[in-house]
């Protein structure tokens, strides 16, 4: 049902830079990409995270309550991907481990150099 999903910045170079390292991690790369616009995504058939200057101009700004959750398939990712963040400048909103309001979903928590919050997950589905 989602094709991608778009996070605002105010230095698209830096955000560029943050996304293509974090997203090699998980073998996403570039699939859209103008002067004002970067998307990433493991395959075309796949959903995809992008990144923009604002297209009205003014300033990028983080949306309360706003969340995008990038499904991995182990907690081992889970961990290094949150650790690849952290280590390109991201700050924790919430080291990974097992959350106890959904049994079996493992998440790491994040924000990107714009301060927009991310977070990385792994949910064992029941047998």
């Amino acid at each position: 049902m989602i094709g991608y999903v778009t996070l605002g910045t105010n230095d698209l170079e830096k955000a560029v830079s943050f996304y293509d390292q974090l997203f090699s991690t998980i073998g996403a790369g570039r699939f859209l990409e103008t002067e004002q616009f970067v998307a990433w995504s493991t395959g075309m058939d796949q959903a995809g995270v992008s990144i923009t200057k604002p297209f009205d101009g003014k300033p990028a700004t983080v949306g309360n309550g706003t969340m995008v959750a990038i499904m991995l398939d182990s907690t081992e990712k889970v961990d290094a991907f949150y650790k690849k963040a952290i280590e390109l400048g991201g700050t924790c909103e919430g080291k990974p481990g097992l959350r106890g309001e959904v049994a079996g979903f493992y998440a790491g928590y994040f924000r990107d150099l714009d301060g927009n919050k991310l977070n990385a997950f792994y949910m064992k589905m029941p047998e």
